[in-house]
């Protein structure tokens, strides 16, 4: 008999835990970028491809998560949730490493850097958009104790919560990403236009991390909904 896939072993312990270590991939992928953009931001563009490179592996670790997620997750898991809405989880969850693996290629491909008059306020965004990853990884933690406590109606106010704090963070995100914007265009005329457009494009790519990290979210509300 061919030996069975550890991954899979882990939904006889817990449904949900290849779930939230696809999730913890996703956060670490997504955290790597805090020292890749402080080595861009200093010119140090020979630490930044290293830095890159582990955004890069670490994201590819999830990806293989994800599709081990989706082979072995069971057809009948015989609790009040849907498989459908586990694997469409999954996918937002890894939307998230995604975006974070764009925004360091991106930077690294064009070699990229904020000007110094805006470098401090893009830097607070950039961690903005982490943190609302890393408390969209809380809210997945919570699913263990959602099912083991039978979905007690104590439990689901706290994925609310959880939830809650999402938005939150992401509405901030929002307020950061204006002020951002409305920086670069103070400055913009004094830059190269090609560069320019690609600033903006950037700070879009990390307004995906947020975005996605509160459809994580809103799919949590799914799940536990009975």
């Amino acid at each position: 008999m061919p030996p069975r896939n550890p991954f899979a072993n882990l939904f006889v312990e817990s449904p949900m835990r290849p779930l939230q270590d696809h999730m913890d991939r996703v956060y670490e992928t997504t955290a790597a970028l805090v020292p890749f953009l402080q080595a861009a931001q200093a010119g140090d563009w020979k630490l930044a491809r290293v830095e890159q490179k582990k955004i890069v592996k670490l994201e590819h670790v999830a990806d293989k998560q994800k599709r081990s997620v989706r082979t072995h997750l069971p057809k009948s898991l015989f609790m009040p949730v849907s498989r459908s809405d586990l694997l469409e989880l999954v996918s937002v969850q890894d939307h998230i490493a995604n975006a974070a693996k764009d925004v360091s290629g991106l930077m690294l491909g064009r070699k990229m850097r904020f000007p110094e008059e805006i470098a401090e306020d893009f830097i607070a965004y950039a961690k903005a958009n982490i943190d609302t990853a890393k408390q969209a990884m809380k809210a997945v933690k919570r699913l263990d104790h959602v099912l083991e406590l039978g979905f007690s109606k104590r439990e689901l106010q706290s994925v609310e919560k959880e939830v809650a704090e999402i938005e939150h963070l992401e509405h901030l995100t929002d307020k950061l990403q204006i002020k951002l914007r409305a920086k670069l265009h103070t400055i913009e005329e004094n830059l190269n236009a090609v560069d320019v457009m690609f600033l903006y494009r950037i700070i879009d790519s990390l307004a995906k991390i947020s975005d996605h990290a509160e459809k994580v979210g809103s799919r949590l509300q799914i799940v536990v909904a009975v």
